[in-house]
């Protein structure tokens, strides 16, 4: 009986086939914006999270600031000042730490022969290349045997190694920071960064040797590497910086922590709500589809009142005609779901990328828009097709399961 069934719904479509096929094609075009639309909320998330890797894995940084409430006899406005003792309490008072170092920063003039140019200069332990991901492409980061020599060598960023030596061999020449020789031993590989912290624009040297540029005792920032809840290690540093300095644990702008762990949920969070939105959009562009697939269906039913009749007549059950009906929306869903997708992947083929992080940054293309379209985006696709597909097919079918077999045969 359900093959009989079957085989009459591809009877009816095959009959229509000019309304099958133009019903069809609205939801494929639906599909493919559904299945375009999450690839894009994908990629977006993707691009921005290429841009966040330099703060990837669990970090935190510490920043000096002022007090703006009174505690502990410390009058508010009070300049907080970070040094390496605070470094040795953290490290002291502070579960689960794995790794720490400094930050002292200053824009310094770099020289090579008759190149100059103005690069913010850092100083810090050779642990800071594991905590903030910093990977050389040329060369090695300095180790803790350099720092702890004094040597003057420096790691440089790309757009350093490309304004000094114009593409000529950088590796074991020597420049000038502020006058003093300092020897290139690293050159990092291109990031997507920029803004203050540009790691493309740094020069990186020990921080014993950053005491010849300026001194150290004042820290620009102290970054942490740690294992377990970040919430709890972020705490603990809070408290312990409150207690040596004596400011409130509330005074959010005594101190300000960097939680890259929280910041990242908090940038997931809104790329979740854009893909989210995306996808809603898509289910209506599909809802448009749909909304033609029923006035198709209903335009059948009316012109099958007769047969419906037949079938009743002849012992069909409700079920048989709503499984009839429902199958020939079904159908025409399943193909139009197959051209959207395969519209979908031509078109992603075509595009390729779109323009992110290129349009600010030189080389930053692996920043951009993909618009790749893997399982998950498939199966959440299907997942909005079939939902429209049976509503748009249940009205029609519930409406030529309950006709009156007398008057469906007396329909003219």
């Amino acid at each position: 009986m359900l093959g009989e069934l079957g085989n009459q719904a591809y009877k009816a479509l095959k009959h229509n086939r000019q309304r099958s096929l133009l019903t069809m094609l609205g939801m494929a075009w639906g599909v493919a914006t559904v299945v375009l639309l999450l690839a894009y909320g994908a990629g977006f998330e993707r691009a921005l999270m290429v841009a966040f890797q330099t703060f990837g894995g669990n970090l935190i940084a510490v920043f000096p600031g002022r007090t703006s409430e009174q505690a502990g006899g410390t009058k508010a406005g009070t300049e907080i000042k970070l040094t390496l003792q605070d470094l040795d309490y953290l490290r002291a008072e502070v579960p689960f730490l794995k790794r720490s170092s400094p930050e002292v920063n200053k824009q310094s003039l770099l020289a090579y022969g008759s190149r100059t140019a103005s690069y913010n200069v850092r100083g810090c332990y050779a642990s800071y290349q594991k905590i903030r991901h910093v990977e050389p492409g040329e060369g090695d980061f300095f180790t803790e045997q350099e720092d702890f020599g004094h040597n003057r060598v420096a790691v440089i960023g790309a757009d350093v190694k490309k304004k000094l030596f114009s593409g000529q061999n950088a590796l074991g020449e020597s420049i000038r920071i502020d006058g003093i020789s300092f020897q290139v031993i690293g050159v990092l590989k291109r990031m997507i960064s920029n803004g203050d912290d540009d790691m493309n624009a740094m020069v990186y040297v020990p921080f014993t040797a950053m005491g010849d540029l300026r001194s150290t005792y004042r820290l620009d920032a102290i970054v942490l590497n740690y294992e377990g809840e970040h919430q709890k290690v972020k705490k603990a540093v809070r408290e312990s910086l409150a207690y040596h300095h004596s400011f409130s644990l509330k005074d959010e702008r005594a101190v300000f922590v960097f939680d890259s762990v929280g910041e990242l949920g908090e940038l997931q969070i809104i790329t979740t709500g854009i893909k989210v939105l995306l996808g809603f959009i898509g289910l209506l562009t599909l809802g448009i589809g749909g909304v033609g697939l029923m006035n198709i269906m209903l335009v059948s039913v009316t012109q099958r009142t007769r047969e419906i009749g037949v079938e009743k007549a002849l012992g069909a059950r409700r079920w048989h005609i709503l499984f009839q009906f429902l199958a020939e929306a079904m159908v025409i869903t399943f193909l139009g779901g197959l051209a959207g997708v395969a519209l979908a992947y031509v078109v992603s083929w075509s595009v390729g990328s779109l323009t992110l992080w290129s349009a600010f940054i030189d080389d930053a293309s692996e920043g951009d828009i993909q618009l790749k379209i893997n399982t998950a985006i498939l199966f959440w696709s299907t997942g909005i097709l079939s939902f429209v597909g049976i509503i748009s097919g249940m009205l029609p079918a519930f409406k030529a399961s309950r006709l009156d077999p007398i008057e469906a045969l007396r329909y003219e």
